[in-house]
């Protein structure tokens, strides 16, 4: 539930914030794509996708022994959108970089409660 908060907080964040700064312009393929993308019309900096896949993995990667399974899917997204040419390798890089910052910011404030521990009805500790 954290990490699905924090991402659509983030989204907010770096969609109708951070690309209203910027307002740099997409990549243009040299070649046409060999299916039909819909080209965006906000800044391409930074990659929101970027963003959330990292936001989410260190969310979600937080204590888990699967941790590089989370990283790797978010930079398989990240790369992505390179690869699709509808972000610049420096749009891809920033947003990897504020979507950490946004994740680890978001562990502060929502910590995860040990493990092990319930609370009652009334939002107490039980032991």
């Amino acid at each position: 539930m954290r990490a699905v908060l924090a991402t659509g907080i983030e989204s907010v964040v770096v969609n109708a914030g951070m690309k209203s700064l910027f307002r740099r312009g997409r990549p243009r393929p040299v070649e046409a794509h060999p299916l039909p993308f819909r080209q965006p019309l906000t800044s391409s900096f930074p990659s929101g996708h970027a963003t959330a896949a990292f936001c989410a993995a260190t969310l979600l990667a937080e204590g888990e022994r699967r941790a590089p399974a989370y990283y790797a899917l978010a930079t398989v997204v990240a790369l992505s959108r390179i690869h699709t040419k509808i972000h610049h390798a420096s749009d891809v890089a920033g947003g990897v970089a504020i979507g950490v910052a946004l994740g680890h910011l978001a562990r502060r404030i929502v910590p995860l409660q040990p493990s092990g521990t319930a609370r009652d009805q009334h939002g107490g500790m039980l032991r």
